[in-house]
């Protein structure tokens, strides 16, 4: 039997309350999209220890970077906006510390909604902290009673992104407030929504393959195309040779 890649999964957190312990946890739809691509998901504990992480990190192939709440802006050294809904700390400080580990190594990554815009700030670029106040003539991109709001897409040419949608019509989920603005050195923009916001980056590094959406393609709302671009994800992970022989 073919060797599948292992793919870690960042998983959310939720700290302990008066009336429930703290739980890690995440969505199926990206477990069942990597199992569907061909690939063996690992769900990642938020690790408190580089060593720790650096060790999780010889055993895997790849990792996708799960969606969420915010980051912090704080970190970055911005100031806080009100509509930020911060992730948990112990589950963003994880995040943090594994991210420049997977650049480092050129492990192949995947990041999904804030996951997008976790590679992309932790490589140089920044955020737009609230796209309604940041870019007012933006069209609507999070509906807080429709989680399966919808906008278009413009694709670029010569890349997964075209890949997978081709040139016809193209419709993807929307329900984010944060977006990229300016985008971090060796990567480009593969799709847009139609008022310009990124939707989609991909590396330019020839020995590194990391590319990451803004909607979430593992979503009940994503349409079955979407798929596609978990099965583009594990084919270059494949394709790279460095696979280690899981049956």
């Amino acid at each position: 039997m073919e060797g599948k890649p292992l793919v870690g999964l960042t998983a959310d957190y939720r700290s302990a309350k008066k009336d429930s312990t703290a739980f890690t946890f995440v969505a199926r739809g990206y477990y069942d999209a990597i199992v569907a691509a061909g690939g063996l998901p690992v769900i990642l504990a938020p690790l408190t220890a580089e060593e720790d992480i650096s060790r999780l990190l010889d055993l895997l192939d790849a990792v996708v970077l799960v969606g969420g709440g915010d980051l912090n802006p704080n970190r970055d050294g911005f100031m806080m906006h009100p509509a930020v809904r911060p992730l948990e700390e112990r589950r963003e400080t994880f995040d943090r510390m594994l991210m420049p580990l997977i650049a480092e190594r050129r492990i192949p990554v995947l990041g999904i909604g804030v996951g997008m815009q976790l590679i992309n700030v932790q490589q140089g670029g920044n955020l737009f902290l609230h796209i309604a106040e940041d870019l007012p003539k933006a069209l609507p991109h999070k509906d807080t009673i429709d989680n399966a709001h919808r906008h278009g897409l413009v694709v670029a040419r010569n890349s997964l992104m075209e890949r997978v949608y081709g040139d016809g019509e193209v419709r993807v989920n929307s329900m984010h407030h944060m977006a990229i603005d300016e985008v971090a050195p060796g990567f480009r923009v593969t799709a847009t929504a139609p008022d310009g916001v990124i939707e989609a980056i991909e590396s330019k590094h020839d020995d590194w393959f990391a590319l990451g959406t803004q909607f979430h393609p593992e979503a009940e709302s994503a349409s079955a195309l979407d798929q596609r671009i978990f099965d583009e994800f594990i084919e270059g992970v494949v394709a790279r040779g460095s696979v280690r022989m899981v049956a």
